[in-house]
């Protein structure tokens, strides 16, 4: 197939691609985001977006956001799109070699972009959960041992924290007053919070809400727990870092060494 004619299905196809992403998302606006689909373009042309993959809703709520999978995969085919159009104009008069991979690589960057987005984002909040849940855990233990119930507790530890932790304690305070049922709300904790500290909290409040059991123990080991493994992650950090800066001192200590003795014996010739 030469280049112009891998062009040509390349634009048709991202033209469509496009405009059916478009399409869904004006009918997912106009039915008030139940997902149904616009038909705006004839049969014979519509393109069906892909199968969501199984864990994208787990990854969407582990990156602390509120996107349906619906609508991050229409943008996936937006940006697919869009960057298929890029690429199209920047490669003409290109090599066709280099144009057609171009052609093929563009619209995959495009649509996996969102993916390495998330896990970013995931990444960056998994570690603040984690640095703050030794302060929210400490915070927890001091409003039950002031004699405030589990809900309560939760209630003002999410109150009294700025970080990601605090907000989720908080939309879990809220839940229940908007009449939640417990399990629910902690299991929507745990798929927002995936970390050790959060479902061993989690776990904790269920045994309180379901035996009576006392939270105050749990909440003091819990929090001791979660401080050594900051300070552990924190440790772990700084070995990892000793080389690097041993590596950077190297490097510019050498070269400059070499100079001073490389001057000094210039010195000695003249």
């Amino acid at each position: 197939m030469s280049a112009a004619l891998l062009a040509a299905v390349a634009a048709a196809t991202g033209a469509v691609a496009l405009a059916e992403g478009l399409a869904v998302a004006a009918g997912r606006r106009r039915s008030g985001g139940r997902g149904r689909r616009a038909r705006a373009l004839p049969a014979a042309v519509r393109l069906r977006p892909p199968a969501a993959p199984a864990d994208l809703g787990a990854r969407i709520e582990a990156a602390g956001s509120e996107a349906a999978v619906g609508d991050l995969m229409v943008l996936k085919c937006l940006l697919a799109g869009l960057a298929l159009a890029a690429a199209l104009a920047a490669v003409a008069g290109a090599p066709s070699g280099v144009g057609s991979l171009v052609v093929v690589a563009a619209p995959a960057a495009g649509f996996l972009a969102p993916d390495a987005a998330l896990a970013s984002r995931a990444r960056r909040r998994a570690r603040a959960l984690r640095a703050e849940a030794p302060d929210v855990l400490d915070r927890m233990r001091l409003a039950v041992e002031a004699g405030l119930g589990p809900a309560r507790a939760v209630e003002a530890a999410g109150s009294h924290g700025r970080g990601p932790l605090a907000a989720e304690l908080r939309a879990l305070a809220g839940a229940a007053e908007l009449g939640v049922p417990r399990a629910q709300a902690l299991a929507r904790l745990r798929r927002r919070c995936p970390l050790p500290e959060v479902e061993a909290l989690a776990a904790a409040l269920a045994r309180a809400d379901r035996h009576g059991t006392p939270l105050g123990p749990a909440l003091a080991a819990l929090a001791a727990a979660a401080r050594a493994e900051r300070a552990r992650q924190v440790h772990e950090r700084a070995q990892r870092a000793a080389p690097k800066i041993q590596l950077v001192v190297a490097l510019l200590l050498v070269p400059a060494a070499l100079l001073a003795v490389a001057a000094g014996l210039l010195a000695g010739l003249r």
